[in-house]
C-alpha cells in the first residue's frame, strides 16, 4: 500500500508500492529511477525524462503520483535521505551492498550471499512479481526462453521447471537460421522471457527489440541497474548481483526464479499436476 509523501518510507518504497497503478510512460520513470537511485532523481527533468524516453510532463505526473506536488520536492526528499543515511553509523556497520573483497569464513561468505538474496527480495516490486506470474501462468501464451553467456543456465533451468507445468514452452535456439527462423514467428501470442545481468548481452537486447516489434511480449529478469531490454518489457523482475568473489553472482537470481516457479506452479495447480502425471507415465507418444 502506497504511502503519503509525508510518510517516513523512502522515495524508492513509495516507488515500488505504486509501481503496479502507474501508467506506462510513469512505470518507465520509475524503471529509470529505480536503477539509479537516487542520482536519477536527482537530475533536471529534463534528463530524468532523457533516461526513461518518456516526456518531461510525464516525469512530473510521475512526482505527483508519489505524492510530491513539484519535481523540487521530491529532489528535497532524496536529499535528506542522502543526509541520514550518511550519517548514520549504523547505516554504515550494515551496509552490505559492497561484500568483503576476500571473506575470512565459510560463514562470513554465507552471510554475504543471504545479505544479497534477501536484498533482491526487499526491492522486487510486487506488481512486478504477479504480473510476471500472470503472464507466465497464461495458457495462451506461446513462451520462449533467452540468456546470456552466464545466464543462459537460467533460461534453461526456467524452461525445465515451466515445461512441466504448462505446453508451448522453448528455449530459443542456439543455430542462427533456427533463432532467426523462431523469432520471426513470434507475435501477440507469445511471451519471450529474457535473462540479462550487467555486462549486458547486445544480442539478447536485440532478440528482445525484434520480439517486442513483432508484438511479443517481453518479462524480464534483470540486475538492480536494468538491462537495456527493460525499456520495452512488461514487467521487470530485479535481482542482486554483487558476490564476495570478482565475478557476479546468480545466486539471488535463482533464488527469484525458483520464487517464480512456486508461484506460478500455484496459479497452475490443477493442471500442473495433471501434465506432470501424464510425463512420468509417458503419455507423450500415446
Amino acid at each position: 500500500m502506497s504511502k503519503p509523501a509525508g510518510d517516513t518510507g523512502s522515495v524508492a518504497d513509495r516507488t515500488r508500492d505504486l509501481l503496479g497503478s502507474l501508467s506506462p510512460g510513469e512505470r518507465k520513470v520509475a524503471r529509470a529511477l529505480l536503477a539509479a537511485y537516487p542520482v536519477a532523481g536527482l537530475e533536471t527533468v529534463a534528463d530524468l525524462a532523457d533516461r526513461a524516453k518518456v516526456s518531461a510532463p510525464t516525469v512530473l505526473r510521475f512526482a505527483a503520483r508519489l505524492g510530491y506536488s513539484s519535481y523540487p520536492l521530491l529532489q528535497q526528499a532524496l536529499m535528506r535521505e542522502i543526509h541520514e543515511q550518511m550519517g548514520s553509523p549504523l547505516r554504515r556497520m550494515n551496509d552490505t551492498s559492497t561484500p568483503p573483497p576476500m571473506p575470512g569464513s565459510l560463514t562470513e561468505v554465507a552471510a554475504a550471499y543471504v545479505a544479497s538474496v534477501n536484498e533482491s527480495f526487499a526491492r522486487i516490486p510486487q506488481s512486478e512479481l504477479d504480473l510476471a506470474v500472470d503472464l507466465l501462468s497464461d495458457s495462451r501464451l506461446r513462451i520462449t526462453l533467452i540468456g546470456g553467456r552466464f545466464s543462459q543456465v537460467l533460461a534453461t533451468y526456467f524452461a525445465n521447471h515451466l515445461v512441466l507445468m504448462r505446453p508451448a514452452v522453448a528455449v530459443l535456439p542456439a543455430d542462427r537460421l533456427q533463432r532467426d527462423a523462431t523469432l520471426l514467428d513470434l507475435g501477440k501470442r507469445d511471451l519471450l522471457v529474457v535473462f540479462d545481468y550487467r555486462r549486458y548481452d547486445a544480442d539478447v537486447i536485440e532478440v528482445a527489440r525484434r520480439a517486442n516489434k513483432n508484438g511479443a511480449r517481453v518479462l524480464l529478469f534483470t540486475d538492480p541497474w536494468l538491462s537495456p531490454a527493460a525499456e520495452i518489457a512488461a514487467a521487470v523482475i530485479p535481482a542482486q548481483v554483487e558476490a564476495v568473489g570478482p565475478f557476479d553472482s546468480l545466486a539471488p537470481a535463482m533464488s527469484v526464479v525458483e520464487t517464480v516457479v512456486a508461484a506460478v506452479n500455484i496459479r497452475l495447480a490443477r493442471t500442473s499436476k495433471e501434465r506432470i502425471t501424464q510425463l512420468e507415465r509417458g503419455d507423450a507418444g500415446s
